[in-house]
């Protein structure tokens, strides 16, 4: 069971929540970089770096039963936020395109001086609550 956590009177966050309350049996992915399977980049792009990390969320999830609907937190790290910002329409679409409408996830994003790959520009950690059968 997950609960969007949005006190009365807060303005409603854009592509996100505020807060969430979950229960049952925690999955906790370490970051997720853009590269493929067999750890190899295939684009230098933010975007399509975006949606290879997202696909390998998706992967992990999906092996422990759980898909983008049990997500409870993301915390993205990125190298350049005016390029993150800039590009927010289209990473809002590889969004939608891999996880779907999901939304209740409470979310933060920051910016780094760099990542361990050299040539990562994001890397995403997910918690997601698998429900109790």
């Amino acid at each position: 069971m997950k609960q969007v956590l949005q006190p009365e009177g807060w303005a409603m966050p854009k592509g996100y929540a505020n807060g969430v309350a979950a229960s049952g049996q925690w999955v906790v992915l370490a970051g997720q970089i853009g590269w493929n399977a067999q750890a190899q980049f295939d684009s230098d792009d933010l975007v399509d770096q975006v949606r290879q990390a997202l696909l390998n969320v998706r992967a992990l999830l999906a092996e422990a039963g759980c898909g983008p609907e049990h997500m409870v937190r993301m915390t993205w790290y990125l190298v350049d936020k005016r390029e993150y910002l800039a590009r927010g329409r289209e990473i809002g679409a590889v969004y939608r395109e891999v996880l779907g409408r999901e939304y209740g996830v409470a979310m933060t994003a920051v910016q780094v001086a760099d990542l361990i790959e050299d040539r990562a520009k994001v890397e995403i950690e997910v918690t997601a609550v698998r429900p109790a059968s």
